[in-house]
């Protein structure tokens, strides 16, 4: 056979690229890969593993295959393109195989009928019925005709990388020498040191370049995010390969003979898209365009593509080559940096309001002006839109707005639902209330309470959509509401609105913080006011409730409790130093054991009378209360199931708030008395006149020679002895006239003035 004849029945470069074309999967292109480009044999291909690929360079990276004996053929070693490595690997991973696991698990047969089904598919596909006939001996007979015609490989080489027993097999692709020829292979032998050889002769020469199509299949086939797409000039695919596929996800039998309009979405092809699209691409030689793009299975990506028309060498227009980009990840990072960047400036917003809010509450004089300086902080700013705060009333379940800011407190209801009550939503039915179990108008954000898990916070902060209209213009966006709350105490709630479609929980976090910001103020004015006030209210108020623990022992033991003095310890507990008349301690003890409210108790001191007690009260009593709201308990008595209460508060003081925040935590409360008075005023000079009149002078002496003495000195300047001895008496004389003059000191300070000092002093 002369070579004429054998480079005729081989397959040319454009049919072995239509035969990766048509490959539909990894695996088909992979087997005509193998037997074209590295000349292996369906049976070595079915005992082919990774783990006979093996590395022999490192830069740039070179790879052999040790092909595995078959039959009554040894083993030997083929070359392998860096390119085909790449993707014989990428296989091996997607289908988690282990390096001694066979790649191909079928057999020889199911091989060779694997190539002629790419083959049927190339011959359908490209309208070539040449390409139908092709079989494995076809592409290993390409492999030969590229290494020793198309790229001059030593003969020899070729032989044994192919694994062909004799020449044979290469004679038909091996032309008779010319006499320039021979002239120049033996040139070398005259000129041993001339660098010029032939390469195949073995020796070092410059290689084949690799061509631009290698290229460009090696970047379709590092990533799915590209496709590379023909179509004809009307627009319709004309040729499909592997980068398509895996992109758009149709095979080449599904989608050849398609408009592109079909990776369009149909809002586009309705708008006529695709064919402006075409069109520029054909008047601007070229046209780049990006939008949404459509997968096989319905879904959308966000992808960019290049299509340039293509034409003969007679300029005539025959069709568009289209490279597609999947971009969709570059977008939803960008998205999400928008996202992170939106949430960073709002919470900026927050955090200035918050600066803003610490200020104004310092300016405030009053509690009125508390919630105005509050509100209008709030909405000095970006984040908020107006703000308000509601205080409900008991009397006349009403809820009147107190104070607000951004907006015309009247206008507010046209934004809010019609069944919108956010103050009792946040607090309970009835006022301001401790209990955290509560409905919401709207959905309670996550639909728990922010901050749930932290026991030491009840605050609650619910959030709803609201869609009305404000002032004659649409107001779409939230509302949050959370409880302005001092301890067991709520003094109203605050409610802010924006337009934002949602408050997340470090926002919400933000609003405990402020609100509790406003509780604290409200508290602090009120009794900075009760101390700065020359003229007080004094409220006698009677409670018959049994929350109160006090009013309950009263009455089941038949006996009376009498306040002495409050302390507190923390804002929800306090010690109750109170004298007990009618009952024994151990009677109050059994109760106290069953009241989760009464945290300890200890008997002091008993006399002839009764004893005196102290308990320590964890949670809710009336005298909290009405100490959380600005007010000066006077005197507190518990007889028969009544609590007697004298509490004083400044003159400007909001009665009906105290009042009602009283009722909605023991609703069987009232004022039975109202009076107002001078707050009496006593000066340096009559508190140490009165002392004097308390203190025996032996009293006195020995508090100044021990003050004097530097005994009081931390550490001490003299011991008790060393006084003493000063004196002229003894320690223990010292000691006893110390404790009694301390006794009466501490009395002139704590109790009313004008009770006779210690008897036989």
């Amino acid at each position: 056979m002369s070579i004429e004849t054998a480079t005729d029945a081989v397959l040319s470069r454009r049919q072995y690229e239509s035969l990766l074309d048509a490959a539909e999967t990894y695996r088909e292109a992979l087997v005509v890969r193998l037997c074209g480009e590295v000349g292996l044999r369906p049976a070595e291909l079915a005992e082919l593993s990774i783990e006979d690929v093996e590395q022999v360079r490192m830069d740039p990276p070179r790879y052999l295959v040790r092909v595995p004996p078959v039959g009554d053929r040894s083993g030997r070693t083929a070359y392998l393109p860096t390119n085909v490595e790449r993707e014989l690997r990428r296989y091996a991973r997607s289908n988690d195989l282990a390096a001694a696991d066979r790649i191909f698990t079928v057999t020889p047969r199911r091989l060779q009928m694997l190539v002629a089904d790419v083959a049927e598919r190339a011959s359908d596909l490209f309208e070539d019925p040449s390409l139908a006939e092709i079989s494995s001996s076809d592409l290993r007979q390409y492999f030969l005709y590229r290494a020793l015609v198309a790229n001059d490989v030593n003969p020899r080489v070729v032989k044994a990388a192919g694994g062909w027993q004799s020449f044979e097999a290469l004679e038909p692709y091996l032309p008779e020498p010319t006499e320039t020829e021979l002239v120049d292979a033996f040139e070398a032998v005259e000129r041993p040191g001339d660098p010029r050889r032939s390469r195949s002769g073995g020796q070092p020469g410059t290689g084949s370049a690799v061509s631009d199509d290698s290229v460009i299949r090696l970047l379709l086939a590092a990533s799915d995010r590209y496709a590379l797409v023909r179509l004809d000039e009307d627009g319709y695919v004309e040729r499909w390969n592997r980068s398509g596929a895996a992109l758009f996800g149709y095979r080449a039998g599904e989608i050849v003979g398609t408009h592109v309009s079909a990776f369009y979405t149909d809002e586009a092809v309705e708008n006529g898209r695709p064919e402006r699209t075409l069109a520029a691409a054909l008047e601007e030689s070229g046209y780049e365009a990006e939008g949404l793009r459509v997968h096989k299975d319905g879904s959308r990506f966000r992808a960019t593509e290049v299509i340039t028309p293509l034409r003969d060498d007679r300029g005539r227009h025959r069709g568009y080559a289209v490279f597609v980009r999947d971009v969709s990840s570059l977008y939803e990072e960008l998205e999400s940096v928008t996202d992170r960047c939106e949430t960073l400036e709002r919470r900026e917003a927050v955090a200035r309001g918050h600066r803003r809010l610490t200020l104004a509450l310092l300016a405030a004089e009053d509690h009125e002006a508390v919630e105005r300086n509050a509100c209008a902080a709030i909405v000095d700013g970006d984040a908020y839109a107006f703000a308000w705060i509601d205080r409900t009333t008991v009397d006349e379940r009403t809820m009147p707005r107190r104070a607000a800011s951004g907006v015309d407190p009247d206008a507010i209801d046209g934004v809010l639902p019609d069944d919108w009550d956010g103050a009792q939503a946040v607090v309970g039915d009835g006022g301001p209330k401790r209990s955290t179990t509560v409905d919401v108008i709207g959905e309670p954000a996550g639909n728990e309470a922010s901050g749930a898990n932290d026991e030491d916070r009840n605050e609650l902060v619910f959030t709803t959509p609201v869609d009305g209209t404000l002032e004659g213009e649409r107001f779409d966006g939230t509302v949050a509401s959370v409880p302005l709350s001092d301890g067991d105490t709520t003094y109203g709630t605050l409610s802010v609105a924006t337009r934002r479609a949602a408050i997340d929980d470090e926002e919400r976090r933000w609003l405990e913080t402020i609100a509790r910001q406003v509780g604290y103020a409200i508290r602090a004015v009120r009794r900075r006011n009760l101390l700065l006030s020359d003229r007080v209210v004094e409220l006698e108020i009677v409670c018959r409730d049994d929350e109160s623990f006090f009013v309950d022992a009263s009455r089941r033991l038949g006996c009376r409790f009498e306040l002495d003095s409050l302390v507190a310890i923390s804002e929800t507990t306090q010690l109750y130093y109170l004298y007990l008349e009618g009952a024994e301690p151990a009677a109050v003890f059994d109760l106290v054991d069953a009241d989760h409210g009464i945290e300890d108790c200890r008997l002091i001191e008993t006399d002839e009378d009764g004893c005196r007690l102290e308990f320590v009260v964890e949670g809710s009593s009336p005298t909290l209360t009405l100490t959380e709201y600005g007010m000066t308990v006077v005197d507190a008595v518990f007889a028969d199931g009544v609590a007697t209460i004298t509490a004083e508060c400044a003159a400007d003081a909001d009665l009906r708030t105290i009042v009602d925040g009283l009722r909605a935590s023991f609703p069987d409360s009232e004022v039975v008395s109202k009076r107002e008075t001078e707050r009496a005023v006593q000066t340096a000079r009559e508190f140490r006149d009165g002392l004097e009149e308390r203190l025996t002078d032996r009293q006195e002496a020995a508090l100044r020679a021990a003050y004097f003495g530097g005994y009081y000195d931390w550490p001490r300047e003299s011991t008790a002895e060393e006084v003493a001895d000063a004196m002229g008496i003894s320690s223990p004389t010292l000691h006893n006239h110390l404790r009694k003059g301390q006794h009466e000191l501490l009395r002139t300070f704590f109790d009313d003035p004008g009770e006779e000092t210690i008897d036989g002093e």
